[in-house]
């Protein structure tokens, strides 16, 4: 059976602040949770003022405290910009106050423009080493109590001391955080939304060289954007928006937030925006209940993976929470009584 779960940048649509677009997140996240979502993870991104959301621990905490039992974590933290010690603290604060519900998701790149990335890397001297493999494995060797005398902190822990421990995944769009999760024994998501080429032989590669440690065997997820109306009109209209903010992100135009339906609709594309909008439509699942279902089931086939994260960035909430909405009932999903 197939898992449906929700990554939420907290988009801001144009016309709505910053604070609106969170609140959104945490409506979000409860409707989740009532359709019968698996789980719910939010992203982080740094100065990008069509996305509200900055700091996943702070979200995840709020959101967990807002709902009941759906899994919630980040997609992810960006773990280049911070200590691995101080990572595997913030989540374990996490983990001891929701048990058994928090989702770590980490990534290798910036979530924003190098000015942002110097800001958060300030008094660091890397010398252009990559220390992200390092990284994995002290965030691994803290969560688990696993340090040792070996380890150059010694028998350095990670408080608070919880019986649990948050689930890991590694978040990429290439191969090369496939072998990287791969070797560690964690789950692997690849963001087709973010590249729509090579998915398939990542996972492949993930699946095939996993080595069971920190679990048994491989967790396969892949995330996409999606957007799900009652018919395929609807949902392609309701698509434009993105269309549009894709293209202008693109062209490297800063925008007040993701453009409404109308804006879209009216927009004078080139020739070549409009080649631009095919190709990133291969990144989204847009249709009718009927069609969307197909599509993901369709995903899962390809990348042999039994969950599928959907983002939707859609103007008009509503029309964002009925789309999450007709997907679970497309999908059967339990929904869960408030």
């Amino acid at each position: 059976m197939i898992k449906l779960s929700i990554l939420d940048q907290s988009p801001v649509s144009e016309g709505m602040t910053h604070a609106q677009a969170l609140q959104k997140t945490a409506e979000l996240a409860i409707e989740a949770e009532r359709l019968g979502y698996h789980r719910f993870w939010v992203s982080e991104h740094h100065s990008a003022s069509n996305l509200a959301g900055s700091s996943p621990e702070v979200l995840i905490s709020h959101l967990a405290a807002r709902t009941r039992a759906i899994r919630v974590g980040s997609g992810g933290v960006m773990l280049p910009h911070y200590s691995a010690y101080k990572v595997a603290e913030n989540f374990r604060v996490l983990e001891g106050l929701y048990p058994g519900r928090i989702d770590l998701g980490l990534g290798r790149a910036p979530g924003g423009m190098p000015t942002a990335t110097r800001a958060l890397q300030e008094g660091k001297m890397r010398g252009g080493i990559d220390l992200y493999p390092e990284q994995l494995d002290d965030l691994l060797a803290y969560l688990h109590d696993s340090t040792g005398n070996q380890h150059r902190f010694g028998s350095l822990q990670a408080m608070p001391l919880v019986e649990t421990v948050p689930e890991m995944w590694l978040l990429g769009s290439s191969g090369d955080s496939a072998g990287l999760a791969a070797e560690r024994g964690v789950g692997f998501a690849f963001a087709q939304f973010i590249n729509g080429e090579g998915g398939t032989g990542a996972m492949k590669g993930y699946q095939e060289s996993f080595q069971p440690s920190h679990s048994d065997q491989p967790r396969s997820l892949v995330a996409i954007f999606a957007i799900c109306a009652d018919t395929e009109e609807e949902a392609n209209r309701l698509a434009s928006s993105m269309d549009l903010s894709l293209v202008l992100l693109e062209q490297g135009m800063r925008s007040a937030g993701t453009p409404s339906v109308e804006k879209a609709l009216a927009y004078p594309y080139t020739p070549y925006d409009r080649m631009r909008i095919r190709e990133n439509r291969k990144r989204m699942v847009v249709g009718s209940p009927k069609q969307v279902k197909r599509q993901i089931e369709q995903l899962c086939k390809d990348y042999n993976a039994q969950e599928v994260m959907v983002a939707s960035i859609i103007h008009d909430f509503d029309a964002k929470i009925k789309s999450i909405r007709l997907m679970a009932e497309a999908f059967g999903l339990s929904s869960v009584q408030s």
